[in-house]
């Protein structure tokens, strides 16, 4: 495997190591919490709060998100386990699961947490080349989950639900703008994997090292070199999978994308019962496409502002809107950032890492 396993993970734990700075876990959280507080003030009122009635039938709705929420996790643990073969247990599968979830709350969207997917399958065990080869495999059947689901959401969701009961909003045309965008570079990135890791991945390295051979992308050539040679050691792995095998890892991922996207569909069905349960769900597909270019950690501040905004039309009040952005923030990113907390230390320390990776070479010299 072509990888520096020194320079990868020293980079890594830089950031992330024994000791991860205290200003990644507070500027999420308190991004997030001052939109929240900003909105509130402008949006909130005691009339708003009367309305609302925690009845058995809103408890079970919320109960009913966190469930979806547990099928999102069941998900992408059952697809690092089909990934790993089984060498990760449902233990470390969930381990690295929601390690991938809580870099994703502290690093921008646009970064993501399957970008250090590779050094927590390092740390349960598995061979740092083999991890990034597995890395890459979860980055392509996530979008292209993304590139089919699009044209099907479409279809079965009155455009003018999506993009244009506002036409003349600036908004709206943002948002709209945005989503089109975004999804026509997934097409794109998702072409350049299946040609790099499938299909013709020695021609995609040639062409990407020249493409930055270009002198004002020369500085990132480096990194396109190790990306390159990364696809081809992904190809030779991939080219002998099973139909059986690529069936069964896209439905997990699937899996993980639609039970995100219920997580929705369950609070409004508790809070505002009469909406289009089908609107609300293609909507969802909308926000967290745009939410992939938010430049804050998480999508934080983002996202909540994004939800009440492009759902505000559905419900009676903004103050509403907030109420159920704020749910639904808690159980899709908080949780995750408090799990992290906890978890990051014993995943991250410097110790274990040294041992992980003196068993690994040991294994690799015999």
């Amino acid at each position: 495997m072509a990888v520096d396993n020194d320079n990868v993970t020293s980079g890594a734990g830089s950031d992330f190591g024994g000791h991860l700075p205290v200003w990644r876990l507070v500027v999420p959280a308190a991004i997030g919490m001052a939109v929240v507080v900003w909105l509130f003030h402008n949006e909130f009122s005691i009339q708003v709060w009367q309305q609302i009635h925690f009845t058995s039938r809103v408890i079970i709705c919320i109960a009913l998100a966190w469930l979806f929420m547990g099928g999102r996790d069941f998900g992408l643990m059952w697809r690092f386990r089909t990934l790993s073969d089984g060498q990760l247990s449902w233990k470390q599968a969930a381990k690295v699961n929601f390690m991938c979830e809580f870099t994703s709350c502290i690093t921008p969207s646009a970064v993501g947490g399957s970008s250090l997917g590779m050094i927590f399958m390092h740390h349960e065990g598995i061979n740092l080349g083999r991890a990034t080869t597995l890395m890459l495999t979860t980055l392509f059947l996530d979008e292209l989950f993304f590139v089919i689901a699009c044209p099907v959401i479409v279809a079965v969701v009155p455009y003018e639900e999506l993009f244009g009961f506002s036409r003349h909003s600036g908004f709206m045309i943002g948002l709209k703008w945005t989503f089109w965008v975004v999804y026509a570079l997934l097409v794109v990135w998702t072409l350049i994997l299946f040609c790099g890791i499938i299909l013709w991945p020695q021609g995609v390295r040639k062409a990407l090292v020249k493409l930055f051979g270009i002198r004002f992308l020369r500085r990132w050539q480096p990194a396109v070199v190790e990306l390159g040679r990364n696809m081809e050691d992904a190809s030779r792995d991939l080219r002998k999978r099973s139909a059986m095998w690529w069936a069964e890892t896209f439905v997990a991922t699937s899996l993980t994308w639609t039970s995100r996207y219920l997580v929705v569909n369950a609070l409004f069905l508790g809070f505002v019962p009469g909406v289009d349960q089908l609107v609300v769900f293609g909507r969802q597909f909308v926000v967290w496409v745009v939410l992939m270019v938010s430049p804050t950690p998480g999508g934080a501040g983002v996202s909540e502002w994004l939800f009440t905004e492009y759902y505000g039309d559905m419900l009676s009040s903004a103050g509403i809107a907030l109420i159920i952005a704020l749910f639904w923030r808690i159980i899709t990113f908080y949780v995750y950032l408090v799990v992290g907390v906890f978890l990051a230390p014993s995943m991250l320390s410097s110790k274990r890492y040294k041992s992980r990776k003196t068993d690994n070479n040991n294994k690799l010299k015999k």
